[in-house]
């Protein structure tokens, strides 16, 4: 019969590398606390890596690079839970997903209609914020909501013929035709630009 550090690990193998988990997946087999001593056990071994409290990942090796970090993507998703909060990349990570910052963040915010929640991963911190703007959430998963967050933080005076261009190379035509299905969503301003990305006479 497996112990229970062995039936972790079976679900834990059964995912991919880059799998990014916690406790809570665990629930099936009983006492959180043994649970706890499973996870610790193979986090010394090395099978699995503790990111946060309560926050583990099945780490990708690279041949060169060694052991990668989770994307904050995967990790706000753990965040958010099981219910599948919506959740939308916004701030200086909007722009930076979009190549309008070189800037990498060392703080990401991602926008949710649940529960606020913030981890710190090395030196990086990954907040969901809780927002009550049906508008902002509409376009959640959405190329068009990175694009209005993006531009939001980067401020009207900010906002020239260059960041237009840059919208216009990065966006397929299928995310420039999402943009115009989304314009009713974003401030005037914003929806202003919108507009002239996908207009090539603009």
């Amino acid at each position: 019969m497996k112990t229970l550090a062995g039936q972790v690990f079976a679900v834990i193998a059964g995912n991919k590398r880059g799998w990014v988990f916690t406790p809570g997946h665990f629930a099936r087999f009983g006492d959180p606390r043994a649970v706890g001593v499973a996870l610790t056990h193979l986090t010394r071994k090395g099978v699995i890596r503790r990111l946060a409290q309560g926050l583990y990942d099945y780490p990708v090796q690279h041949p060169t690079l060694g052991l990668l970090s989770p994307a904050p993507e995967t990790i706000a998703k753990v965040l958010a839970g099981r219910d599948a909060a919506r959740l939308q990349p916004s701030g200086a990570y909007a722009a930076n997903l979009l190549g309008l910052s070189e800037q990498v963040p060392m703080r990401v915010v991602f926008l949710t209609d649940r529960g606020a929640r913030t981890v710190k991963i090395g030196k990086l911190e990954i907040s969901l914020k809780r927002t009550n703007s049906s508008r902002a959430m509409a376009t959640a998963g959405k190329v068009s909501g990175i694009v209005i967050q993006a531009l939001k933080y980067l401020g009207r005076q900010h906002v020239d013929d260059r960041t237009i261009r840059i919208l216009r190379d990065r966006l397929a035509p299928t995310a420039q035709a999402q943009l115009l299905k989304d314009v009713s969503y974003a401030p005037a301003w914003v929806a202003a630009i919108m507009l002239k990305v996908v207009r090539e006479d603009a």
